[in-house]
């Protein structure tokens, strides 16, 4: 046996001496910091040492065409320092020889479809309720079955601090998100969370359940889990609306079934943005009278379309707020204006909130802090 001990002792040596080895190589090597904000200053690095050029786009820039050029330092490390944008929520990456790639050195991600991006989060008044709340509520991902659409789906289910302590009953927020996104989308480029737990800590919003599903009614779930899709041709009339009727017949009731909720229309609202506001209008026109709250964001009608018998519908099946909102700069907008004239000469009474901006993830998460506040109450 003996004559085996050596040569063990040799390998556990070099195996030692390998690991603190790399260690050490690790501990020299200079840390990245990527972003860093100093001062009035965000500081941008990358480290791309046979690069030619290198250019960054941030979400805050005025056009989607402009860059902001890097230079490159120490060590094959390329650097831009820029005024640090308003307070807000952003994404950015590097274009490195025509390649975009994310930000390596920075721990905060975004996913936007099929999109990974890096992301730039600036305090400020505008962002504090995208921050962690002191008191947190549970976000569940939930899996049904759906007979409107013959599978088994995904849907985020979020319940407010307290509700697992609780026995009272709680109002529902189904809340549907825009194009090329799913059940992820509101929970991580919305805050949406952050937003309900932050406004019902300061005793600003109702507490309440969030639903948040997936809106397209080919998915199973959201692209990474690899699940088969079902292709359905959404210009075929046969086809055209099965999202919105699972959403009353799969959902509604799944969430009634399983979650102490108001099964009531008061207790209930609807809200969406871009084609997520094309079904919150949709479903509240298919099925007036099953909700009381309804929210289009950065969405309308197109010119000529007949909509007056079914909000003529709607305003007989009676609602307690029917709340629109858009960017001025948004391309929905004059879409959104056609709604907003519909409504009036309808006689349904309505808000319509119009901001500055456009298509965009700002205004959106701004509207479900203005939004979730008038909910309920």
């Amino acid at each position: 046996m003996n004559k085996y001990i050596l040569p063990v002792i040799f390998l556990f040596l070099c195996s030692t001496f390998m690991s603190a080895q790399e260690l050490v190589n690790f501990m020299r090597s200079k840390p990245i910091v990527s972003p860093e904000i100093n001062g009035n200053e965000v500081i941008f690095r990358i480290k791309a040492p046979k690069a030619r050029e290198v250019k960054m786009y941030g979400s805050w820039m005025p056009n989607y065409t402009d860059t902001t050029p890097l230079t490159e330092k120490e060590e094959g490390v390329w650097e831009a320092a820029v005024t640090v944008p308003e307070p807000d929520i952003y994404t950015y990456h590097f274009i490195v020889d025509g390649v975009a790639m994310s930000d390596a050195a920075n721990i905060l991600m975004q996913r936007d479809g099929t999109r990974y991006l890096s992301m730039l989060f600036v305090d400020g008044e505008k962002t504090k309720n995208y921050r962690e709340a002191s008191q947190r509520g549970f976000l569940t991902k939930v899996w049904f079955d759906s007979p409107t659409l013959g599978m088994n789906r995904r849907m985020y289910v979020y319940t407010p601090y307290g509700y697992d302590q609780s026995r009272k009953k709680y109002p529902v927020l189904y809340l549907l998100h825009g194009g090329g996104g799913d059940e992820d989308a509101w929970s991580n480029m919305g805050r949406a969370c952050q937003i309900l737990d932050n406004l019902i800590a300061e005793g600003k919003a109702h507490p309440m359940i969030v639903v948040m599903p997936n809106g397209n009614p080919g998915q199973q779930a959201a692209k990474p889990l690899m699940l088969d899709e079902k292709p359905f041709d959404y210009r075929d009339p046969a086809t055209a609306n099965l999202y919105i009727h699972s959403l009353v017949k799969d959902i509604v009731p799944y969430i009634e079934k399983h979650y102490r909720v108001i099964a009531k229309p008061s207790s209930r609202a609807v809200s969406g943005l871009s084609m997520g506001g094309g079904h919150t209008m949709s479903v509240a026109n298919h099925y007036p009278g099953m909700f009381g709250y309804i929210a289009p964001m950065s969405m309308g009608i197109r010119e000529g379309q007949e909509i007056d018998v079914q909000l003529q519908a709607l305003k007989k099946s009676g609602y307690n707020l029917y709340w629109l909102a858009c960017g001025d700069a948004d391309f929905a907008y004059p879409g959104a204006k056609l709604l907003h004239e519909a409504l009036e000469r309808n006689g349904l009474e309505h808000t319509f909130h119009v901001t500055g901006g456009g298509h965009t993830w700002s205004n959106w998460r701004d509207y479900l802090n203005t939004l979730a506040p008038l909910l309920f109450r």
